[in-house]
């Protein structure tokens, strides 16, 4: 079974210094949990915090050099197309850089496999895999996949394996550069915070009454009741409702 591993720089809480990512780490030791050959595919610059991951159990890694900031998803596509791996396992997202968490699932429609997220644990069936998946509150789902495939990890999976000097010293990083760099398609557009409007409450359980009237109702909202009111005045009604709940300016 071959298994590619999908690396991020990571970035620590404190220092800010490059670093591996926790995730990617954790999906390390899913892999080698399952046996097989294991490799690492790293896409960006070719920083020397890269290596980390070989003192987290990997013998040899492939850096495709590209800038800071450009797309990674056509290098790692045409990468992956020609190793042909069984399984392509990933973190959740990356720790500190560009994290949308979008790059394996764009991989995954590229390379037309199925994509399961948030794997808690990863076990081999014949020719499929079994994803035990990480739900909210703790519950845990297991879904049967055909292989190839690719699997997010998610932060409930096993620890990472402990990091050790000598695994660091014996891997054998491969450099070569990536496809032309382009820029990612959707720049980040920072804003000015704005305050959103209040949501309305709600209650949890109880009868249908009363939770249609906790739906219908606003606490403080000051409205009036309208009998069969004509067109114009209802409309400045619900105007003004809507200022003073804080929907509408002006």
């Amino acid at each position: 079974m071959k298994i590619a591993v999908l690396l991020s720089l990571g970035h620590h809480p404190v220092s800010g210094r490059a670093c591996a990512a926790r995730g990617d780490a954790q999906a390390i030791a899913l892999a080698h949990s399952l046996g097989g050959e294991v490799m690492g595919l790293h896409a960006g610059p070719g920083d020397a915090a890269i290596g980390d991951y070989l003192g987290h159990g990997l013998t040899r890694l492939t850096v495709l050099e590209q800038p800071a900031g450009a797309d990674p998803v056509p290098a790692l596509a045409k990468a992956l197309a020609e190793l042909r791996p069984d399984l392509i396992l990933a973190g959740r997202q990356a720790q500190g850089g560009d994290d949308t968490g979008l790059v394996p699932y764009l991989l995954a429609e590229r390379l037309t496999r199925p994509i399961v997220a948030d794997a808690a644990a990863i076990t081999r069936v014949g020719g499929n895999v079994v994803v035990e998946q990480a739900l909210p509150r703790g519950a845990r789902r297991r879904v049967t996949l055909p292989l190839p495939a690719l699997v997010t990890v998610h932060p409930a999976a096993p620890p990472a394996l402990p990091f050790t000097h000598g695994a660091l010293r014996r891997g054998t990083i491969l450099r070569r550069p990536g496809e032309a760099p382009t820029a990612i398609a959707e720049p980040i557009e920072e804003r000015p915070y704005r305050r959103r409007p209040r949501l309305m409450g709600g209650v949890a359980g109880g009868s249908a009454a009363d939770r249609l009237k906790a739906a219908t109702e606003v606490t403080g909202g000051g409205g009036r009741l309208l009998v069969e009111p004509d067109p114009a005045a209802a409309a400045r009604e619900i105007l003004d409702f809507l200022k003073r709940v804080g929907v509408r300016r002006g």
